[in-house]
């Protein structure tokens, strides 16, 4: 299958991250967001990145320029109609993911792949929303996206092997790595990950080391480059807890249940650098 023009849905960190190395691939992406304002801020995030690779040296302004003259703002889902493949990236929520494959199962050609860069929700839930389960694929991309080279794959139960081999070799094409896994919570990279980070939580909670010795330990004794509540206050505190309520339901086994310390700090409204506060004050 070939894939001509790709549209992202959400332009936070993520779309726009995902929109950026699609543009520098060669696709023309259609970046699309419920407001004009959403839009316009995740294109000037695009902007910011790729001026940054000018000054480095690392890119040409004449590449620069293609780059940015490929990516369209949207805010009507109508849309979907020009593309071969859409990527979802809006908030990790089954009930908004649901709704929105199933209005996009209405606007897409027949021939159009649906992928979505959850982290932890089942695929397979995500495509029984619409018609063309056998299209409906995961695609969870890492933050930051422009950086991180793994691109998790994951099928759903009835995605069929020629959706799985076109995402693949379109993964491929962004310079990314493509890693397949089956469809079950958190997948692989979050049913390690968000553990690892809950149980870091817990030893904060309980008294065992303080955030600051909790990270060093990790950082200096297990070789990681960033501490698990660092990279907590950096993924958002409410994913988080979002993901482990989510292998929680998923597997219905209390090791993945969420540290009270960390539902605690979500209710508090401390959700990490991006409110300023977290594990760590961040000005």
């Amino acid at each position: 299958m070939s894939i001509q023009q790709i549209m992202v849905i959400g332009a936070g960190q993520m779309g726009s991250g995902i929109a950026q190395v699609c543009a520098m691939a060669g696709y023309n992406v259609i970046l699309h967001d419920i407001k004009n304002e959403f839009v316009e801020k995740g294109i000037a995030h695009i902007q910011k990145n790729v001026n940054r690779q000018v000054e480095k040296g690392r890119m040409e302004e004449g590449e620069k320029e293609k780059i940015l003259s490929r990516i369209s703002p949207s805010v009507s889902l109508e849309n979907a109609s020009k593309a071969d493949l859409v990527i979802e990236a809006v908030v990790e929520n089954m009930e908004v993911k649901t709704q929105l494959f199933k209005m996009l199962d209405q606007f897409a050609p027949d021939h159009t792949i649906l992928a979505s860069n959850t982290s932890s929700l089942p695929i397979t839930e995500i495509a029984a929303a619409t018609d063309r389960p056998e299209k409906v694929i995961g695609m969870h991309f890492m933050n930051p996206v422009p950086v991180m080279k793994l691109v998790e794959i994951i099928r759903g139960l009835q995605t069929a092997d020629d959706v799985y081999d076109t995402i693949e070799a379109v993964s491929k094409k962004l310079q990314k790595v493509p890693v397949e896994v089956n469809d079950f919570p958190g997948f692989i990279s979050n049913r390690i990950l968000m553990p690892m980070i809950n149980e870091a939580i817990f030893a904060v909670y309980e008294g065992v080391a303080t955030p600051e010795a909790v990270d060093e330990i990790m950082k200096l004794g297990m070789n990681h480059p960033m501490g698990p509540l660092t990279l907590a206050d950096f993924i958002g505190l409410d994913t988080c807890l979002y993901i482990m309520e989510t292998l929680h339901e998923g597997f219905g086994d209390d090791k993945y249940r969420p540290c009270p310390l960390l539902r605690k700090y979500v209710k508090a409204g401390w959700l990490g650098k991006k409110t300023g506060k977290g594990f760590y004050t961040y000005a």
